[in-house]
């Protein structure tokens, strides 16, 4: 499958796509209730007058197989950019042919032209596939760290001030 996938940079008009697709993670991560994301929120930050973050959309004979989500985040420690991967996403019929394996090579090989110090992600514990898969590229898991998160609730509840619309 390898030699007829290929790797296409997202554009305006796959948002509604994207979002799809972020849709069927959050389900296979028994998440599908903390998603809020609308395709016009996809678009304006992706694609819109001040992007955050990127995509790229694997397609395999004319199919969506698969999408990568990442943005750049910083290390003071190196004194470089990362970028920090969000999503990689397999559709079900895909996996197990080197889609996964090539989303985040592509995603690696952006890191490499753009001088990156590192690229980094986080995976739910109980997702073992997916743990030995980035193991077997050699990936080390940040045992150490804890990942800490503020929602947009505690952080009006903290300023005092709504900071998007809902």
């Amino acid at each position: 499958m390898a030699s007829s996938l290929q790797i296409r940079t997202a554009k305006p008009a796959d948002a509604e796509l994207l979002l799809s697709l972020i849709k069927e993670l959050a389900d296979y991560e028994h998440l599908s209730d903390q998603v809020a994301a609308t395709a016009e929120d996809i678009r304006e930050s992706l694609f819109g007058a001040r992007p955050v973050a990127e995509a790229v959309i694997a397609e395999h004979e004319g199919q969506v197989a698969g999408f990568a989500l990442f943005f750049h985040n910083f290390s003071t420690f190196l004194g470089r950019l990362g970028l920090y991967l969000e999503d990689l996403y397999v559709k079900p019929a895909f996996r197990g042919n080197g889609v996964g394996k090539s989303l985040l090579l592509h995603v690696i090989g952006l890191a490499h032209q753009r001088r990156c110090g590192r690229v980094e992600w986080a995976v739910l514990d109980w997702n073992t596939p997916a743990i030995e898969f980035y193991k077997g590229l050699g990936a080390v898991p940040m045992d150490q760290w804890r990942l800490f998160r503020l929602t947009a609730d505690r952080i009006e509840a903290l300023t005092g001030k709504e900071g998007i619309d809902t």
